[in-house]
């Protein structure tokens, strides 16, 4: 008989943990939960609220399995993770294989090594069912609000939309940012900066850069300031040394991992996540699903041995963190290396940069300060009481420094803050002014955010959890609310007003201003989503709703409240806001926008998310005419697209002229402008304007086309019409009545020759 059943989550999990159990121990994976809310429906008991789970169907063989192999053991141990997730996991693992909960052991370790795992089996416990009423509380709060809005947005909006408690919410964030943007007007002023020379005791020169301690607003006001500079000394009024101290952020927490992965290597918030899996499951890292910042007395202790062996002793400083974020995850370890004198790994690129990232922020929390002498210079100007301001910095000890500095969201770069160093300075020293430019800036707005941006947002506002921004993330881009993309720049013109000797002159430069890469754009789908939820579900969409939810799950983990209670106290109020905003009648489409009157028809014209996405429109459509439709490319919004641009779209389709007997025609539609000939459409290369397009260019591609597709249709069968063989992507492979069936590769070079027999063989396999 089997003596000791072990059931993870995972596969890698298991063969890791494996390696640490004897010959007593079996060790298996549920490959996530073995059984979940079904996929297309509600899935919740109306009346009481509680969940009705079911075993998917490609899980039936698994449970089997481990159904077989739970009686034979003596003793079962569910060993999922240590979080909420983890803790349901083992409870339908309970519910499903019919174990008793007070036999079965319990047990959690925040990291995949020998001795965590021993530790573990000598101290089990029981399933915790205040977690799991929290994941399921969860769990079904998400599914009321998404399964009950959707149909909502399906009627008032557009087909094939959905909506979610959390991926509402931080849609909103991205809308409101971007409504941010297109309303400030930035405003031009001119930062001055000098240059001065300083002649040493010993005759050498040196060069002293200063900023202006106040800004000019006006070309006029720089003007005159320069003229009053012309004969002007200048004087070190005063100098002050200041000894300054940077300490080293805490380790990683899940959120800080992941914002600093996207600033530092460029990973999305997905890909972090996913690698950081791999990481933990192959027992590199600690689990990385956690809002603790603390360390183990054991990981300190080694990170100090490390520090203290490769920098020298004096870089070792112990620090104890502490988490301060009420309802942290149960999780009670920073996410960190497993040995700390590992302080690299075999593995792919992802694995070996993020690994490296943890390492040093790990030890970075666990060294000295950095020692700095910050120097503040005040330079006097004798005509009109203003003042220069010189600053210089001097690392005098570089402690942390020395391994890991901590990225801003607003980093250029990773500009070094501290190269800059002044000369030697006393009061009353004088200085030779060499120039002085003043130069036109502009007020910065808003900025986009960035996916590690919009992490520190949800987190700072107590949105969802850490572990579930990945997800929200991907799904908001999924879903097609928000995308990622770059952002041209507009050319800008400034002025540059330089004073050298005594003379002034201005020169016109030019810069590229605005663009941006890898930010997050709200749609106009997710734009008119996210208004016609904010109109009527602005509960929904309350930002301390949704924090506020998340305390209530805390709660719940302590045992403080009961699930369904609060499920009850939601649901009270949710769903007769679901009920008025399905049965409410509207004049307009939720997002329409009425742009003015079409001059040839004296009909109004329409902004409007059409079937596939935004269109233009011309006419009601309960008038006697149809109203007409024109697809509105990306470059254009709804909310700033004008009366003409909307008209301009109906220049097409345009007639080029005639070809073959037959008309041929330019226009624009779901998928781009494109060319129609006899029902042959080919799309027209990117970037070329539809209106430029000549008949000459339009027989081009319609002969393109036709060449593509006799390449791409190798056979086509009398006997059977529906039967085709294809040239795919692959290779060549037969479709028939809507499905397609893969070739034998032996049969590759003669498909075009196959037999009606040899095909219908193929099929009927």
């Amino acid at each position: 008989m089997q003596k000791n059943l072990v059931i993870v989550e995972s596969p890698a999990k298991a063969k890791t943990i494996e390696k640490f159990l004897g010959e007593d121990y079996k060790v298996m994976s549920s490959y996530g939960h073995i059984r979940d809310l079904k996929k297309h429906e509600l899935s919740i008991d109306e009346t009481s609220l509680t969940p009705v789970y079911e075993i998917p169907e490609e899980k039936k063989k698994l449970v089997s399995e481990l159904k077989s192999q739970a009686k034979k053991a003596e003793q079962v141990w569910l060993a999922s993770d240590e979080d909420r997730e983890g803790e349901a996991i083992s409870w339908h693992l309970c519910e499903v294989l019919g174990l008793d909960e007070q036999k079965t052991k319990r047990i959690v370790f925040h990291e995949i090594t020998k001795p965590a795992i021993l530790q573990a089996i000598e101290h089990p416990r029981t399933l915790d069912m205040n977690l799991v009423d929290a994941q399921q509380a969860r769990r079904v709060l998400d599914r009321l609000v998404g399964f009950k809005l959707s149909p909502v947005l399906w009627r008032k909006v557009k087909p094939a939309l959905s909506a979610g408690r959390v991926q509402s919410v931080a849609v909103r964030l991205i809308v409101e940012r971007e409504r941010e943007i297109q309303n400030f007007q930035s405003e031009s002023y001119y930062s001055v900066n000098a240059v001065f020379g300083l002649q040493n005791a010993d005759g050498s020169a040196s060069e002293v850069k200063a900023t202006l301690s106040q800004r000019l607003k006006t070309k006029e006001e720089v003007e005159q300031f320069l003229e009053q500079c012309k004969d002007a000394t200048f004087t070190v009024q005063s100098v002050q040394k200041k000894p300054m101290k940077r300490t080293p952020a805490p380790p990683f927490t899940t959120s800080t991992l992941q914002q600093e992965a996207a600033r530092k290597l460029g990973f999305t918030v997905s890909q972090t996540m996913m690698v950081a899996q791999h990481l933990y499951e192959n027992g590199l890292i600690t689990y990385m699903r956690t809002d603790s910042v603390n360390l183990s007395g054991l990981a300190i202790n080694a990170a100090k041995e490390e520090i203290t062996s490769q920098y020298g002793a004096e870089y070792s400083k112990v620090r104890q963190y502490h988490t301060s974020s009420k309802g942290a995850q149960e999780a009670h370890e920073a996410i960190r290396p497993t040995y700390m004198n590992q302080s690299g790994i075999e593995g792919t690129l992802q694995e070996r940069r993020l690994y490296d990232l943890i390492w040093k922020r790990t030890a970075a929390s666990q060294m000295a300060d950095a020692e700095i002498e910050k120097t503040m210079v005040s330079i006097e100007c004798s005509v009109n009481n203003v003042e220069f301001i010189a600053q210089g910095e001097v690392v005098k000890f570089d402690g942390f420094l020395k391994v890991y500095r901590e990225s801003g969201d607003d980093d250029e770069e990773q500009k070094d803050e501290f190269v800059h160093v002044l000369p030697p300075l006393k009061k009353g020293d004088g200085l030779t002014r060499r120039e002085i430019i003043a130069t036109e800036r502009y007020s910065q707005g808003p900025q986009r955010y960035t996916e590690a941006s919009l992490v520190h947002k949800l987190e700072e506002l107590g949105i969802g959890r850490p572990s579930t921004y990945a997800p929200t993330i991907s799904t908001i881009q999924q879903r097609e609310y928000v995308v990622k993309g770059d952002k041209k720049g507009e050319d800008r013109e400034f002025d540059v007003i330089t004073l050298k000797g005594k003379h002034i002159t201005a020169k016109k430069r030019h810069e590229t201003t605005g663009s941006e890469k890898g930010k997050l754009l709200p749609t106009d789908i997710g734009t008119v989503v996210n208004d016609y939820l904010m109109e009527h579900f602005p509960d929904i969409m309350d930002y301390n709703f949704t924090a506020k939810v998340e305390l209530d799950f805390d709660k719940i983990a302590e045992g403080k409240v009961q699930w369904e209670k609060m499920m009850k106290s939601f649901d009270k109020d949710f769903e007769p806001t679901v009920e008025k905003a399905i049965n409410q009648r509207t004049e307009h489409k939720a997002g329409e926008r009425e742009l003015g009157k079409d001059p040839k028809t004296g009909k109004p014209v329409f902004a409007k998310i059409g079937r596939y996405g935004p269109v233009v429109q011309i006419g009601n459509a309960n008038e006697k005419d149809k109203p007409l439709f024109a697809h509105m490319p990306k470059e254009l919004g709804m909310e700033t697209i004008t009366l003409e641009q909307a008209l301009d779209l109906f220049k097409l389709p345009r007639m080029l002229g005639e070809f073959e007997g037959e008309p041929i025609t330019v226009g624009t539609g779901r998928f781009g402008p494109y060319v129609l000939h006899k029902k042959l459409y080919a799309s027209l290369p990117k970037g070329t304007d539809p209106m430029s397009v000549t008949i000459g260019d339009a027989v081009k591609l319609i002969d393109e086309k036709r060449h593509e597709d006799e390449r791409r249709h190798l056979r086509v069968f009398t006997e059977d019409l529906d039967l085709e063989v294809l040239n795919g992507r692959y290779g060549p492979y037969i479709s028939y009545k809507g499905k397609n069936y893969r070739l034998p590769k032996a049969l590759h070079e003669k498909a075009r020759y196959l037999t009606y027999e040899e095909a219908m063989a193929i099929v009927n396999k």
